[in-house]
């Protein structure tokens, strides 16, 4: 799924896969967000990230954080409303419907 800029985007970083995935999850379940991509960082750490409006994506990122600490490790979280289009450009680096 390519980000382009138009909408807000929410990122989850957790240590390990297990609690990335339980916070995409619960995120897409909790609100209309779309996961966008996720980046191996390099010592365990993954982001995970969706986007959709607003409100649906602070819903989803709140959410979504609360279950992956619940299970694992959450080392940061972040809602951006209405970040420059070219930070499209960094989030889809590994998108999640690329071939």
């Amino acid at each position: 799924m390519k980000y382009h800029g138009e909408e807000a985007l929410g990122l989850i970083e957790t240590r390990g896969m297990v609690p990335a995935i339980q916070a995409v999850d619960v995120m897409c379940k909790t609100a209309d967000v779309v996961l966008v991509s996720f980046e191996n960082m390099g010592s365990g750490l993954v982001t995970v990230m969706v986007k959709g409006d607003v409100a649906a994506v602070r819903s989803a990122v709140e959410q979504g954080a609360a279950a992956a600490a619940a299970i694992g490790e959450l080392t940061a979280y972040n809602v951006m409303p209405r970040p420059i289009s070219r930070v499209g450009k960094i989030v889809s680096r590994h998108d999640i419907d690329a071939e």
